[in-house]
């Protein structure tokens, strides 16, 4: 079924944004007084705060804290609706954007387009390694982390085997960047304070946390020093920490690290944690074909400097897909280039031309990554000189603290946060210890359901052998055909009897 989400009568200026991240809401939100109408595309229902997803995943908060419902953000913004969906295709030439949800596509128009899809996980190749890894990407990634790390000390708690139970008390964090480092002290920090003395046959305490990476420091972004510092704050709390490692295989049991002078070895763990690295959306690929934007090798759109993209002034790409010398792939980059390219549109509907536009400026406001309760470091841009100041402690963990209230959406999610935060860090509790059997089993269920589903599809002839629509881990997505199939479905859905006919698989 293909519907057109173009407003009858409506004459005034369309935009289109993709994505409900941070780049794509505030954008929305800078344009609620605008004279436009504000169409956001998004495949989740809610607007995640990612940074906070380790919390997450180690039961300090729920889930529903950081990722408020996007409909009732922009409940009372008139001049903005939002739509469900999977960006399949973005026609620049027809200024059409066409998204699917279940087997319903929906085809867009704009005159404006905001495009901030943001990133997935990136396993440099090896895709495989997401069905014995997840990353931390999203709220079902940090559920189903959440219920591999408790469930590894359930299962424990039931060995009689030695060897058994300190491959399961082996927690293996795989990249050092903030992201791993921040869970690899929370996963130290929940099993010395948090689950002590709740288990009869094993000692929580007993677990076992590596860091690993393939660089030669922790934080690299963060410069030495810091680095050098939450290193030390980790080791001094059990956590083992592994550099110039690189990842070559991983299977249900462990994984295989190479080392620098080329030698493996192998490390027993069944909880494995992936956060080494990103890759932006495939709709950057799209743009290239279409524009002749150049990408970076994660897939990032290098876009000019009012981030539009050649050929095309109005069509601006945020956040984690734009490729800009200097800002970082971090919540405060996605912010302001949202902002910016909502200015732009503004202005222009003001008179403003675009080859007039004042070049985006990124505003550096600091980078901070918290090691445990009352320990984070700190490194913030001073005026009037060239270094940063960088600071660790109880004051980097605080200013951590307040920077990520203040950026969670909502009042009452931040009233439970505060709530939830001073119960984890003033006592040895946390609030969200709840696991399931489907949080851990479904994703790789799907998958699993997915490849059948595509292998009928082609033995039937619905698709070509080549043909494949893939998930972020790799795999084919459930009742998502291809766009050959899409256009044989909307043929027959406008009563075409020659598109309603089966496609002969290729010879």
């Amino acid at each position: 079924m293909v519907m057109s989400d173009e407003t009858v009568g409506s004459t005034r200026h369309r935009v289109v944004v993709i994505g409900s991240g941070f780049g794509g809401l505030f954008s929305t939100q800078r344009l609620r007084k605008a004279d436009v109408d504000v169409t956001l595309i998004a495949r989740t229902t809610h607007h995640l705060f990612q940074p906070m997803l380790y919390q997450v995943a180690t039961g300090i908060i729920s889930e529903g804290e950081i990722a408020p419902a996007t409909r009732v953000i922009l409940r009372k913004q008139a001049n903005a609706q939002v739509l469900m969906g999977n960006v399949e295709s973005i026609d620049l030439e027809n200024k059409v954007v066409t998204s699917r949800l279940l087997e319903r596509i929906t085809e867009t128009p704009f005159d404006s387009l905001i495009i901030a899809a943001g990133a997935d996980q990136s396993y440099f190749g090896n895709d495989h390694f997401a069905q014995f890894a997840p990353g931390m990407k999203t709220i079902d990634d940090a559920l189903e982390l959440r219920g591999r790390i408790l469930g590894a000390f359930e299962q424990a708690e039931l060995s009689d085997d030695h060897e058994e139970r300190a491959r399961l008390l082996t927690f293996v964090v795989v990249g050092a960047g903030p992201t791993g480092v921040e869970l690899a002290g929370q996963i130290a920090e929940m099993s010395d304070k948090t689950l002590k003395g709740t288990f009869r046959n094993i000692d929580s305490t007993e677990a076992k946390v590596i860091l690993l990476d393939a660089a030669p420091a922790v934080l690299p972004p963060m410069g030495p020093n810091l680095g050098a510092k939450a290193a030390k704050r980790l080791e001094s709390m059990g956590v083992e920490i592994q550099l110039n490692a690189m990842v070559v295989d991983l299977d249900y049991d462990g994984l295989l690290v190479k080392e620098k002078d080329g030698s493996t070895r192998r490390i027993e763990s069944q909880c494995k944690v992936w956060s080494a690295g990103v890759a932006a959306s495939p709709l950057g690929k799209q743009l290239a074909e279409q524009s002749g934007v150049e990408l970076d090798r994660a897939g990032r759109v290098k876009v000019l400097p009012d981030l539009s993209i050649p050929g095309n002034p109005n069509v601006f790409v945020v956040g984690d897909m734009m490729s800009v010398e200097d800002v970082p792939g971090m919540a405060q980059g996605a912010i302001q280039g949202g902002r910016y390219a909502a200015d732009a549109i503004k202005a222009e509907l003001k008179g403003a031309k675009p080859e007039d536009r004042e070049p985006f400026k990124y505003w550096d406001k600091g980078s901070m990554a918290t090691i445990s309760k009352f320990s984070a470091v700190m490194s913030v841009p001073v005026p009037g000189f060239k270094k940063n100041l960088e600071t660790e402690g109880f004051f980097a963990w605080l200013g951590w603290l307040l920077l990520h209230l203040v950026y969670i959406v909502g009042f009452r999610s931040r009233l439970n946060t505060i709530v939830d935060w001073s119960f984890a860090f003033l006592t040895k509790g946390r609030s969200q210890l709840t696991i399931t059997e489907q949080q851990v089993l479904a994703r790789n269920a799907l998958d699993q359901l997915a490849q059948i589903d595509l292998d009928r599809r082609k033995e039937s002839g619905e698709l070509l052998p080549s043909d494949a629509a893939e998930t972020p881990s790799g795999k084919p997505v459930l009742s998502d055909p291809t766009p050959k199939v899409r256009k044989a479905e909307a043929d027959a859905t406008s009563g075409s009897e020659t598109a309603a006919q089966p496609k002969p698989a290729a010879s």
